[in-house]
């Protein structure tokens, strides 16, 4: 483990959703606990966590969002397939539901994520180094070309594909969420030749489902490095660096009616299990952990 340079990209999703995860997610980067995040431009705050991104000069890439809330396009606003009948996106499973039926209009689709990608550039005033999807809808079947081509039309070099190493040994993992989380790492295989054909990378790790919410730990993070780092060393015994993208959801729990992306905010994020992944992350046995294992931390733009 000694020779291996690993650079750690620790991203703080759903900056944007509220207030008060914008807040979590800054204090964060300011103790050195993430190093990136990814926005969600829907969110009713996205534009507050624009500036405090120019303020204390964060890396921010763009979390794609089609399954929670109103969409930004505005010809979408009305009648489009990627509403429900209130008006709001199908939501993470309803989202999965009809695209499964063929209800969803990848025309559509291609329309909002690209107005997406337009609303960061104005938020921030330059193009995402990164973009992933909310929900990792950006992994499912269809979703993943068109995702793939607005990524290459604006030159939007880096995404996430969440494959974790060791997830199968997850006991903890409640089979429900057991279930989902396999069907995203089954869509995450079937993207990869996708992705790659659009000349899109990214890191050579994945963690983030094993280590959410209530599951994150100093230890969790620590043997999810450390047996993905023992299992990259073994495929590829020669390499001397590897790059790691660690998910987190860091945060104070949002208050509603305060929050979220058009509905309010759901029940992950009004948990206490933000605030749990907040103080696990700035703990600084974690931080010296990095350190003993020549963990640098950086974001996208420092590959």
């Amino acid at each position: 483990l000694r020779m291996l340079q690993v650079k750690l990209i620790v991203t703080g999703d759903d900056f944007g959703y509220c207030p008060r995860r914008n807040q979590g997610i800054v204090d964060c980067f300011l103790a050195g606990a993430i190093s990136n995040v990814s926005l969600l431009v829907n969110g009713s705050a996205a534009a507050d966590a624009a500036k405090l991104a120019r303020r204390h000069n964060i890396p921010i890439g763009l979390h794609a969002n089609l399954s929670e809330g109103a969409p930004v396009c505005e010809v979408l606003k009305t009648n489009s397939s990627l509403l429900n009948q209130d008006g709001f996106f199908h939501g993470k499973m309803g989202f999965r539901t009809a695209l499964s039926k063929g209800l969803l209009d990848m025309s559509e689709v291609k329309q909002e994520l690209k107005a997406q990608v337009e609303l960061f550039h104005e938020l921030t005033g330059h193009l995402p180094p990164h973009m992933d999807g909310h929900q990792h809808v950006h992994v499912l079947p269809e979703v993943r070309h068109v995702f793939a081509e607005v990524l290459q039309e604006y030159g939007i070099q880096y995404t996430r594909v969440p494959i974790e190493p060791g997830l199968h040994n997850c006991d903890w993992i409640p089979p429900s969420l057991m279930d989902f989380y396999l069907g995203v790492e089954e869509d995450s295989f079937n993207t990869v030749d996708v992705f790659t054909k659009h000349g899109i990378r990214w890191a050579d790790i994945y963690i983030g489902l094993s280590t959410m919410g209530r599951n994150m730990s100093v230890s969790s993070i620590r043997s999810a490095i450390d047996g993905a780092i023992l299992q990259l060393t073994a495929k590829a015994p020669q390499s001397r660096t590897a790059t790691i993208e660690l998910m987190v959801h860091p945060g104070y729990p949002s208050v509603p009616p305060v929050g979220g992306c058009g509905e309010g905010p759901d029940d992950f994020s009004q948990s206490w299990e933000r605030l749990h992944e907040l103080q696990t992350l700035i703990k600084p046995e974690l931080q010296s952990h990095y350190k003993s294992r020549n963990i640098q931390l950086c974001s996208f733009k420092d590959l």
